[in-house]
């Protein structure tokens, strides 16, 4: 096996394919990249047994071939060769590595104790604008659990498409955000969980600058991302996902109106004086035209207030200081809604004018400040 290929091409291409290598499973062949050639074209794979990226760049190949090298090993010496071409020229499974005059010399693993990928055929394919779900993404992910969750099915993003829709959930247990949009799908109504690191690793190819499509198959298991030249596939979550539409609440006392900076500013001069935001929650007051906005901890005691647009009844409400900054910060509008059942009801996050996104934050049970 013998190829020469761009040293540039070939580090950028190492470094977003080593993100799917194990790094938690000692297993030689799995901590590699399997890099193969074919006649004129160089693929690279990582792949953990859960998530894999492939991709392929042109090279000019001498001899066909295939071999598995450690992901960080190659990665380093690749990131340090000058700019120009690498040669790369392979007996059985030693490797010798060749640009100007720096050679390294080093031992691969055999191709064939390289796991298989698994294949998505004949499912449910989806074409979808990057700069919409990019979005979409942007605006969901923050919501959906981390791994220390103890339901892993909500630790991946929702994906519910029906005639000419398409929507995202993410929740955790403290909140939930939806994102629904508009997409061009006549198939079969379908819904799959995809996990959060893959959407994560998904989001760092995407460039929400560019106007292009992304191709998505779906599978009974598998799901594959098809974004430039690169490709996903993740096993998808199975489980029982949260009835959302059963936790939304049905009624609402009062309506907020509120300039969504002018609140993210208000909360997040709260931050200097919580010293934990799961324990030191801040008091929301909303009344007349006015949100009113404190917090008390061992650092101290914050008080301020900001123009709202209230109707219907006062309200007080604690939360988690975080969770609400989060979803004003997603909700990316100059204005937002702000529905409120109560002090003990999740508080709803929605649009002024349309239906694109909804999001819930549960509040935090609030101590007398005296």
């Amino acid at each position: 096996m013998k190829f020469t290929c761009s040293t540039k091409e070939l580090s950028e291409a190492c470094s977003n394919v080593m993100r799917a290598v194990s790094t938690k499973v000692t297993i030689p062949t799995i901590e590699g990249i399997l890099i193969e050639c074919g006649s004129d074209t160089l693929s690279l794979t990582g792949y953990d047994f859960e998530f894999g990226i492939n991709t392929t760049l042109q090279a000019s190949v001498v001899e066909p071939g295939a071999i598995v090298i450690n992901a960080k090993v190659i990665s380093d010496i690749i990131r340090k060769l000058p700019d120009g071409k690498v040669t790369f020229d392979i007996s059985g499974t030693n490797v010798s590595i060749i640009s100007g005059a720096a050679q390294y010399s080093i031992t691969g693993i055999d191709a064939n104790d390289y796991p298989e990928l698994p294949s998505v055929s004949g499912g449910y394919p989806l074409f979808l604008n990057q700069t919409i779900l990019h979005q979409m993404v942007s605006q969901t992910l923050y919501a959906v659990a981390d791994n220390e969750s103890s339901k892993p099915v909500h630790t991946g993003l929702k994906f519910e498409l029906s005639l000419n829709q398409l929507r995202l959930i993410g929740v955790d247990g403290y909140r939930l955000a939806i994102r629904t949009e508009t997409v061009k799908y006549d198939g079969d109504d379908i819904s799959f969980i995809v996990p959060k690191k893959t959407i994560r690793e998904l989001m760092k190819l995407i460039n929400p600058e560019e106007d292009n499509n992304i191709s998505i198959s779906v599978g009974k298991r598998h799901i594959v991302f098809d974004v430039d030249n690169y490709s996903i596939i993740s096993r998808l979550l199975d489980g029982d996902f949260l009835d959302y539409n059963a936790a939304l609440p049905k009624t609402c006392s009062t309506t907020v109106l509120i300039n969504t900076g002018d609140a993210i500013d208000c909360i997040e001069r709260t931050l200097p004086v919580i010293e934990n935001d799961k324990k030191n929650p801040i008091r929301c007051l909303f009344e007349n035209d006015e949100m009113r906005v404190s917090t008390v901890s061992s650092r101290g005691r914050f008080v301020d207030r900001t123009h709202a647009n209230c109707s219907g009844d006062r309200v007080e409400i604690g939360f988690n200081s975080k969770f609400i900054l989060e979803a004003l910060k997603a909700a990316d509008t100059d204005q937002v809604k702000i529905e409120l059942g109560g002090s003990i009801s999740p508080a709803k996050v929605l649009p002024v004018k349309d239906e694109s996104f909804l999001f819930l934050v549960l509040p935090m049970r609030l101590k007398n400040e005296n």
